[in-house]
């Protein structure tokens, strides 16, 4: 029998819904985002169920809205009696997996995520820092290029390694448009700009990182019940005050996604459970391995119907 893994969806995965059905029909799920409400002091809730979209793309909305939706999808999948062996999540899908190892209340998690994405915002003024999907290229070889343009241009550094031939770059406006006009000198076959507010996981970012340490400092971290693979390591971690660091790091850090998943592979995980919105990690995880099993969690219908063999 091989082994299972909960993996949770970041920033770009929401949608105006999501979570929606779980809230309407269990009690669990409901008193997700109706904590998330309470704790936040807006209605977080209406604003994912009703949009406009517009709003919950904001940072600071869509990291506790995508929080919310993945514990409200997990807590109905539970009643699968379901248990994973290692959970992971993608950038803020992190602080899901957090929750759902027990190292995080979801309360203490709702309100860091929310601080985490005003800091995120705030961090470098609009314009200023950007992203761009860089696709087909090498990940030596865009280093490569990426420190060439830092110390000619502007800093812009490997933000997302997702799998093979899509890796995001992060860093100042010039930094990011000069790899996009050079990117063919990686092997990219194209350079696509993101719509973001910002240079995430860059270390443009360190404004943002410290004030989150302030804010993780407050929190409760518990050691984990399952192990978590970390962003920045892609290595199993226990230890909650090993994650309070790691998640500091994380803000400035590239995510290494591919390499989470390679771990997880490595470590007898065969079939991997997305609990959230969307499908964004069942396609990056198969174009890591054509083989793993990827089951994609992301209504109440799914996480009670759909059997893990």
């Amino acid at each position: 029998m091989g082994k299972i893994a909960f993996v949770f969806p970041g920033q770009g995965a929401q949608a105006v819904g999501m979570g929606k059905d779980a809230y309407e029909q269990f009690e669990d799920a409901r008193s997700v985002f109706d904590r998330a409400d309470a704790v936040l002091g807006f209605p977080l809730t209406k604003l994912v169920f009703e949009g406009p979209e517009e709003e919950l793309r904001l940072t600071a909305n869509t990291q506790p809205a995508l929080l919310a939706a993945s514990v409200a999808l997990l807590e109905v999948y539970k009643k699968q009696g379901v248990k994973p062996d290692f959970v992971a999540g993608h950038s803020l899908g992190e602080y899901s997996a957090l929750v759902a190892a027990g190292v995080l209340d979801f309360e203490d998690a709702v309100r860091l995520v929310r601080a985490r994405g005003q800091f995120m915002e705030q961090a470098v003024p609009a314009g200023q820092g950007g992203m761009a999907a860089v696709l087909g290229a090498e990940r030596e070889p865009l280093e490569a290029l990426c420190r060439d343009v830092s110390s000619a241009v502007g800093l812009v550094e490997l933000a997302n390694v997702n799998c093979p031939g899509q890796i995001v770059v992060s860093g100042s406006a010039e930094g990011v448009a000069a790899v996009v006009e050079r990117g063919k000198e990686a092997g990219a076959k194209r350079v696509i700009p993101l719509e973001v507010s910002g240079p995430f996981h860059s270390s443009l970012m360190q404004p943002a990182a410290d004030r989150l340490a302030g804010e993780l400092a407050k929190a409760e971290f518990r050691n984990t019940s399952v192990p978590v693979v970390a962003n920045v390591t892609a290595q199993p971690v226990t230890s909650g005050e090993e994650i309070r660091g790691l998640l500091v790091k994380q803000v400035v850090s590239p995510v290494l996604w591919e390499d989470t998943v390679r771990r997880l592979l490595a470590e007898g995980v065969d079939t991997f459970v997305e609990i959230g919105s969307g499908t964004v990690l069942a396609g990056l995880i198969r174009k890591v391995e054509k083989s793993a099993k990827v089951i994609s969690m992301n209504t109440a219908a799914a996480a009670l119907e759909t059997a893990v063999e």
